[in-house]
């Protein structure tokens, strides 16, 4: 069984036990989060296809892990103007672990 789920502007697919990288959800260490937004659902042959999203179905996950995301460098250049800007970016990241799919 998986699921397709949206969180942070982003699509994932998910089945029980899969550990994602999402972006920044608020929460500590140990805590549930229940995602609500399941835009497609699969147990075998059955599929079930949400218009936008499938009322009454949720994925439940824990959180495992907040922190950053590797460094981007962000190097703006314009030739024989002298011009350079160098700027870094670290994006905020949820790690979370996907406990069970809920639907009703």
């Amino acid at each position: 069984m998986y699921a397709v789920i949206a969180t942070g502007g982003k699509q994932y697919k998910v089945s029980e036990g899969d550990i994602l990288r999402v972006e920044k959800i608020a929460g500590d260490v140990g805590q549930s989060v229940s995602l609500d937004k399941v835009l497609m659902l699969a147990n075998g042959e059955d599929i079930q296809i949400g218009k936008p999203v499938i009322e009454n179905a949720a994925v439940n996950a824990s959180i495992v892990e907040q922190g950053k995301n590797k460094k981007v460098l962000v190097f703006k250049y314009k030739r024989r103007k002298r011009y350079r800007r160098t700027q870094g970016h670290r994006q905020m990241f949820t790690a979370i672990k996907i406990e069970n799919i809920v639907q009703n």
